[in-house]
């Protein structure tokens, strides 16, 4: 949504062509320079609509055809010379996120495991377990992790169990979503990232909020559940569901681990084998309770 800036529609000498741009119930009269192209459309209507359109979806710009009394799509090459109505058009296809994982293009978030938590977070001791494979697996593997702690002045730091030797970022935040502006930066600084391996605390709350930003950026997400806890297990189970309802992927560190290794031959099979030699505890996953 950085594009949306004024810039880019300041036509050269003043040209400039009365557009009618509409989407969903809205319709704004602007103007765009003459000759603007597709890129320029898109731009304005983000620049227009930038709160209510839903990056996460696929769309179609549509031009007013008064030969045919009814919108067709953008012609190919379409270049704006007079006055006209265009509308973007969401596509209704159901986007089904595949879930693969390859360790050049995943990244893994390690959110808020600090020792103040320790006492209130239910299954707390297994979910430091669990974390520690997946940062064991991250260093075998040479997986980028990016750590967040939720105010750490009066939090604590993350736990001494957890071993951040090697994280790319180890960041305090105030924010419950880890998607701040550094972490961003961070992201733009790995090439080709698509996936983002998400564990900690709380699930309702950081890990929920840290999700929906990312889907919303584009990027797939996979919860680890072994990995990942509240303070009430009720709010921990509903979070869970919400977010697979989203698309985002919720697993568990077995799975992440072999799924990033895909093949008994890869060099570090033996020593990820270790790591999950004993099975992972339930944190509470199957409790009735």
């Amino acid at each position: 949504l950085k594009m949306a800036a004024a810039e880019p529609f300041a036509a050269p000498g003043g040209a400039s062509v009365p557009v009618l741009f509409c989407f969903s119930v809205f319709a704004r009269p602007s103007s765009v320079p003459h000759g603007a192209g597709y890129e320029l459309l898109i731009q304005k209507f983000l620049s227009l609509y930038g709160d209510q359109i839903d990056m996460h979806r696929k769309f179609v710009v549509q031009l007013f055809a008064e030969e045919w009394s009814q919108y067709i799509d953008l012609p190919k090459g379409f270049l704006v010379n007079e006055r006209c109505k265009v509308r973007l058009v969401p596509l209704q296809i159901q986007i089904t996120a595949l879930g693969n994982l390859t360790p050049s293009s995943t990244v893994f978030f390690c959110c808020d495991m600090q020792e103040r938590f320790r006492p209130a977070i239910k299954y707390f001791g297994d979910i430091i377990s669990v974390g520690q494979r997946l940062l064991q697996g991250a260093r075998l593997l040479g997986i980028p992790v990016i750590v967040t702690e939720q105010y750490p002045k009066g939090l604590g730091s993350t736990v001494q169990e957890i071993d951040l030797t090697g994280a790319k970022l180890v960041l305090p935040k105030t924010k419950f979503s880890m998607v701040l502006p550094e972490v961003e930066a961070a992201l733009a600084e790995i090439p080709g990232v698509r996936s983002i391996v998400l564990f900690g605390v709380e699930t309702h709350v950081c890990i929920q909020q840290t999700a929906l930003e990312l889907i919303g950026r584009g990027l797939e997400v996979h919860i680890v559940a072994d990995a990942t806890s509240s303070r009430s297990m009720m709010d921990r189970m509903f979070a869970l569901e919400r977010l697979a309802r989203t698309g985002i992927i919720v697993t568990t560190s077995e799975a992440i681990l072999l799924q990033l290794v895909a093949d008994k031959e890869h060099p570090k099979f033996k020593e990820i084998q270790n790591l999950i030699k004993a099975s992972a505890p339930e944190s509470g996953l199957l409790s009735k309770v």
